[in-house]
């Protein structure tokens, strides 16, 4: 009878003990791990009933623990939220680099072609170096963003070697009045003494020039937009849903218990509904993007085009030579004949005629791998922008992909309450879809106004890219002062002759990221690595 008794007490003893005396050493080790101190902390579970975010139960936490784990786990989701947006614009700046170092390497060969295309004009090229050099100054800081009507330089170009060739020509004792001078300017478009290359130049200038600018500053924009983007702050709201998701589960004994994947979908997809709405506007910029790189490789594609400028001014002078006598007699007829009243007509210099076996337009093309160059830059930079085309659609499954359970472990999940599948439908993507989220409660009639600007801001540079494509010069004045620089970079030696300021700064040349400062480039590059980064640009 003893025996009984003494064996009845000790079940009683074994089965109660567990739940009144469960160690919290596990808990204890993990809270200190993630920064905090152990005061406070209890050594057993106790009730739970005092839990304000999570499933009230036995538990190893107090209120003060909840309160820190949840602030914590809002700062460790906005870090990888962070992570995953420097990484993107690392994507961003490294297009740009590719493309900007592309660009400038094709004006600079065609500048430097100038003088073994132009010397056989004799003085005609080397009386005029600093006017040809201006118009490859020019096009080099519109491209870079200065304010320069395009179509006003290219005709002032041709105004001015008119100007020049009609001058050189004039016996050096008649005197030509600057009123004279700027007549004989001002026949470049109605005499065309040039012939169609002026006009065929500046269409095909022009059509380059703009979409290869509007490019660069759509990189630029869109790496913006993701910083911007992806330093907004989470909701109180989502703060409470993400402890719920990631920690509560340790304070409930379950540590080794990952969340439900579709419980952890909802999560994210209300915590990221306004990051969400961007996906339109975002997703039509890239496509257009695409579009405005693949057209620099239409007929006539950006390495012909740059390449032909030494030839196109070079045939515009000889056919100038070619019909000199006419145009000068077109001439007298409009502005008069130089020189004092009385005197007749002086007789001009006309300007040497070009030698047999002068180099040619056909001869100045591109080099044979200068096209096959243009192919594969187009490719890399289609492929590589098409990969970021659902970027907000994605992140919160990138950021599940982590955190939740596999497919195989549906039944044996987290769902905000136990170990147990999670049965609530997995909700829509953006701010509107989120009106019967059971996991983030959010007023879907007060979206975050800072992604609403952003927003703006890619509608407004699709516009521009659109107009580009078209050809129309876009002006970047209208573009707000957040995208506008503080002036660095626009220009080459930070000068911008005969120009407005310019209106955008471009990434530095060092290994930043666009628009993220202290991104250096061996972090930029082991980005990828993360398994956040690597769903979010590999997929």
């Amino acid at each position: 009878m003893f025996v009984l008794g003494l064996s009845l007490l000790v079940a009683m003893t074994g089965a109660a003990g567990p739940a009144t005396d469960k160690s919290c050493s596990d808990l204890r080790q993990f809270y200190t791990g993630k920064g905090f101190t152990l005061a406070g902390v209890p050594q057993t579970e106790t009730s739970g009933e005092h839990l304000r975010t999570c499933p009230q139960g036995p538990t190893c936490c107090t209120d003060t623990m909840e309160e820190n784990m949840e602030g914590l786990s809002g700062r460790e989701t906005e870090a990888l939220i962070r992570e995953a947006g420097r990484s993107l614009q690392a994507s961003f700046n490294t297009l740009y680099r590719s493309f900007d170092t592309y660009f400038t390497e094709l004006h600079s060969r065609s500048e430097r072609s100038l003088q073994e295309a132009l010397s056989p004009l004799g003085p005609l090229y080397s009386q005029n170096t600093r006017l040809y050099g201006d118009l490859y100054s020019d096009l080099r800081q519109y491209y870079r963003g200065s304010a320069l009507n395009l179509d006003e330089t290219l005709t002032e170009f041709w105004s001015h070697l008119l100007e020049r060739t009609f001058k050189s020509s004039t016996p050096r004792d008649v005197t030509l009045s600057e009123d004279y001078l700027e007549c004989v300017a001002k026949q470049h478009e109605t005499l065309r003494p040039f012939g169609d290359v002026p006009r065929d130049m500046k269409a095909k200038l022009t059509q380059a020039f703009v979409t290869a600018r509007s490019f660069v500053q759509g990189l630029i924009i869109s790496g913006e937009v993701v910083r911007k983007v992806s330093q907004v702050s989470l909701s109180p709201e989502c703060v409470k849903a993400l402890m719920k998701l990631v920690y509560c589960p340790h304070c409930r004994g379950l540590a080794s218990v990952k969340p439900c994947a579709n419980y952890c979908s909802n999560v994210m997809k209300g915590c990221l509904a306004n990051q969400a709405d961007l996906h339109p506007e975002w997703q039509n910029l890239i496509d257009t993007m695409i579009r405005v790189a693949s057209s620099f490789s239409t007929e006539p594609s950006l390495d012909v085009v740059l390449s032909a400028v030494p030839a196109q001014i070079f045939e515009a002078v000889h056919t100038l030579q070619e019909n000199f006598d006419t145009y000068t007699a077109k001439v007298y007829q409009t502005c008069g004949t130089p020189g004092e009243p009385g005197t007749g007509s002086p007789p001009l210099h006309q300007p040497k005629k070009k030698k047999s076996g002068s180099l040619t337009a056909s001869e100045y093309k591109p080099s044979p791998t200068a096209g096959l160059r243009l192919e594969m830059q187009v490719s890399d930079l289609s492929s590589k922008l098409r990969e970021m085309r659902q970027y907000w659609l994605q992140l919160p499954a990138a950021l599940c992909s982590k955190l939740a359970a596999g497919g195989a472990n549906q039944d044996k999940c987290w769902n905000g309450m136990t170990k147990a599948r999670y049965l609530p439908e997995v909700m829509g993507d953006g701010l509107a879809s989120q009106i019967n989220n059971p996991e983030v409660e959010l007023d879907i009639t007060k979206p975050d106004m800072t992604i609403r600007q952003q927003i703006m801001q890619l509608k407004i540079m699709s516009n521009r890219l659109k107009n580009a494509l078209e050809g129309n010069d876009v002006d970047f004045q209208d573009a707000s002062d957040d995208i506008s620089g503080s002036g660095s970079g626009m220009c080459l030696s930070g000068q911008c002759p005969r120009s407005r300021p310019g209106l955008y700064a471009y990434p530095p040349d060092n290994n930043q990221v666009i628009g993220a400062a202290g991104c250096q480039s061996l972090l930029c590059n082991r980005l990828p690595l993360l398994p956040l980064a690597v769903l979010l640009l590999c997929r």
